[in-house]
């Protein structure tokens, strides 16, 4: 009977489960692609190339709240029938009813972490490559209705008309890198954009340009002229350069290594530097401009190398809240007694909500700052986990 009763109450779980995560994960969707819509102002096919990369993104926050609600409404609803009554009635411990719930999340847990490293490492990048490559339609789009597209790259763009692809006296902006120039200045009698994904540039075709640096006459090209505008900000970065909760979790290991070394060779520029200043009699080189740079470069090269240890106890941590919650939800359904879905589910995740994310978010910044250790993200889980202990035994006396 057990191995039956096991089978039901998992199959009643993984029935909610599968409804509720459809529901969620697709107004996490609508949510997510609605966001990049406005924000981007992307066309109908690029909001339909970016489903699938939105999908592990919103897969990952969906995961907690379902199993919570699943468990919740079976074993409300089960303690709210008698069922759990009739069980202890037939001799069989109401603890045994929770059996399938934790094999549940157990299953569950690893399979959150895979998808939330699916979402760093396939999800946020095919974003930004269908951002990438849909470029081209959105400055035409947003042109085309407020003659004036203002990039997060560092590009502005005004015209005072548009025909078809043909841009009426377009004003191009660049922001310079060198700040002490300020930005780049390009009017034209008129021009057209292109976007070429294999050098990760849009293109700007122009007729009888003038150019402008700093606010200064610079030049006049006439004719037909090519400008190159770098979308390098939405490329893919080097592992060296993005960062840890950006990096899939097999690169985490390879980059800590990295980091380590790096952090090592700074150190012994630094100490190299503290050296020789003390043998010159040259004291003050010290907390000189270039005593001060390597020391900065070692603080970052610190809290970078903190930050990917972290990250895979993070990752773990965050999966396996689908198990704290499950284990604190289903005992706790058990004890209210109530088949109303939404009631049992807000008697469980508020207190959940209020005592989980404070703790991990607390966690979280202490291991970071380095007042707490590296496992100190799991505060919120262990904290969940002796909950769920405690009313576990309480189920057990009942």
């Amino acid at each position: 009977m057990p191995s039956r009763l096991t089978r039901y109450v998992l199959t009643e779980i993984m029935k909610i489960f599968v409804v509720s995560l459809f529901t969620l994960t697709t107004m996490i969707l609508f949510i997510g692609v609605g966001r990049e819509l406005i924000r981007q102002g992307l066309g109908i096919v690029s909001v339909i190339k970016l489903l699938p990369y939105v999908l592990p993104i919103s897969l990952q926050f969906a995961f907690p709240a379902t199993a919570l609600f699943a468990v919740c409404s079976v074993y409300g609803r089960m303690a709210a029938d008698g069922e759990v009554s009739t069980v202890k009635a037939s001799g069989i411990s109401p603890v045994r009813l929770l059996y399938p719930a934790i094999i549940f999340a157990v299953l569950l847990s690893p399979a959150a972490v895979y998808v939330s490293d699916l979402a760093v490492s396939w999800g946020r990048p095919g974003v930004n490559r269908v951002v990438l490559t849909s470029i081209e339609d959105i400055a035409y789009r947003v042109l085309q209705s407020e003659h004036s597209y203002t990039s997060d790259h560092g590009f502005s763009i005004h015209v005072r008309d548009v025909q078809g692809k043909k841009l009426i006296h377009p004003t191009v902006t660049l922001q310079n890198k060198s700040r002490s120039n300020g930005p780049v200045k390009l009017t034209a009698r008129e021009g057209e954009l292109t976007l070429n994904p294999q050098t990760q540039t849009l293109v700007l075709k122009v007729v009888d340009s003038q150019v402008e640096a700093g606010g200064k006459f610079q030049s006049i090209v006439p004719g037909e002229n090519e400008f190159p505008i770098a979308l390098g900000a939405m490329s893919e970065k080097a592992p060296e350069d993005r960062s840890p909760s950006e990096l899939p979790l097999h690169l985490v290991s390879t980059q800590t290594v990295y980091q380590d070394n790096a952090t090592r060779a700074t150190l012994g520029r630094l100490s190299a530097q503290i050296g020789f200043s003390i043998l010159e009699s040259r004291i003050e080189s010290i907390s000189g401009t270039e005593g001060l740079t390597i020391n900065a470069q070692l603080e970052n090269s610190r809290h970078r190398l903190n930050r990917l240890r972290i990250e895979p106890w993070r990752r773990w941590a965050w999966g396996f809240s689908c198990l704290g919650f499950v284990l604190v939800g289903a005992p706790l359904a058990m004890l209210a007694k109530t088949a109303d879905h939404w009631t049992t589910f807000g008697v469980c995740f508020l207190p959940t909500l209020i005592i989980y994310y404070p703790l991990f978010i607390f966690g979280l910044e202490g291991a970071k700052d380095g007042n707490l250790p590296i496992y100190g993200v799991w505060i919120g889980n262990i904290v969940c986990f002796f909950i769920a202990g405690m009313l576990i035994l309480k189920v057990r006396r009942h």
